[in-house]
């Protein structure tokens, strides 16, 4: 008879064994952890990104500054929203997020009229216009992209117009004489420093 072989001198086969069963059981749980980390990292990316807009709206809606009663009259002037921005991955300090036009209305009150118009998402301009009854130069807001116009209060002026509505207006407060507008579409997260286009 042979004697049986053994991979190490003065060992045995049955000593080998409970070795290589501990080298089999520790690969075996790293590889079940690996795979549980490379399985759960995906599905927590996920839940996270499924409740970000929750986490937005809680920073939307602030109230920010835009300019000084004074500075204002019936004739609407556009100012640039400055703040910092932030996507998935980059932050953007200090990037224009937006614009406004305001216009004071009598009793110190304020409008603010969103400068995006509601038909295709392009930027309405201020303009002049000619009444064709009274020989009377007006100012409106004009869209370029598809010829929408809109009096000072944002409202249609054609029946037929483009646009599906009138423009956006946001809310608007006057404090100790600076006028300040809840931005509901932007997410400006630290307070705004606007300038006047």
């Amino acid at each position: 008879m042979h004697a049986p072989i053994s991979s190490e001198p003065g060992g045995s086969p049955a000593q080998a064994a409970p070795a290589e069963g501990r080298r089999g059981f520790f690969a075996s749980a790293i590889a079940i952890v690996l795979g549980a980390v490379a399985y759960l990292t995906p599905a927590a990316v996920s839940v996270v990104s499924f409740l970000n807009p929750l986490r937005q709206k809680s920073q939307a809606g602030e109230f920010v500054r835009l300019a000084s009663l004074a500075d204002l009259d019936e004739t609407p002037r556009k100012f640039s929203v400055i703040a910092d921005r932030q996507d998935a991955w980059n932050r953007f300090p200090k990037e224009p997020v937006g614009a406004v036009y305001l216009r004071r209305l009598p009793g110190d009150q304020v409008e603010a009229i969103h400068v995006i118009c509601p038909h295709a998402g392009c930027s309405v301009s201020l303009a002049e216009y000619e009444d064709p009854s009274t020989k009377q130069k007006h100012k409106k807001f004009a869209c370029p992209c598809h010829n929408a116009s809109f009096d000072l209060s944002g409202k249609r002026l054609d029946a037929v117009s483009p646009s599906p509505r009138d423009l956006d207006t946001l809310e608007v407060e006057v404090r100790n004489g600076e006028v300040l507008v809840r931005f509901q579409n932007f997410r400006t997260g630290t307070p705004a420093k606007v300038a006047e286009a």
